[in-house]
């Protein structure tokens, strides 16, 4: 069993077990995105990552195949502009920026698909 998975239900208060995983208004960005994925029919199934350097939410295509695209926080970026990344299933980087929401808006998924 992992130790450091947990879900966070009510994150206001920034305590030192929470700072490892996505804020809730973060996840919430990211879990209606994969909803709208879902039911476009382009994405099928997630998975979470978590580490001490970055949390990633993980979308596959199908259950049985690598992630298309992981969706990561890092705690420590290198420059602002890291903060988020949506990366390929090889960890090349797709987007980056210190905005979730306007990353992900601004992502086109068809195009990137293709």
């Amino acid at each position: 069993m992992n130790k450091n998975l947990k879900l966070v239900i009510n994150n206001s208060s920034k305590n030192i077990d929470e700072k490892y995983f996505f804020e809730k208004d973060e996840l919430k960005i990211i879990l209606n995105l994969y909803a709208q994925m879902v039911s476009k029919g382009s994405w099928k199934d997630y998975g979470l990552t978590i580490s001490n350097r970055q949390v990633g939410f993980s979308v596959f295509k199908n259950a049985t195949e690598n992630a298309m695209y992981k969706i990561c926080k890092n705690f420590r970026p290198s420059n602002n502009n890291l903060k988020y990344l949506v990366t390929d299933s090889k960890g090349k980087i797709l987007k980056n920026s210190n905005d979730l929401d306007k990353m992900l808006k601004n992502t086109n998924w068809k195009k990137l698909a293709g």
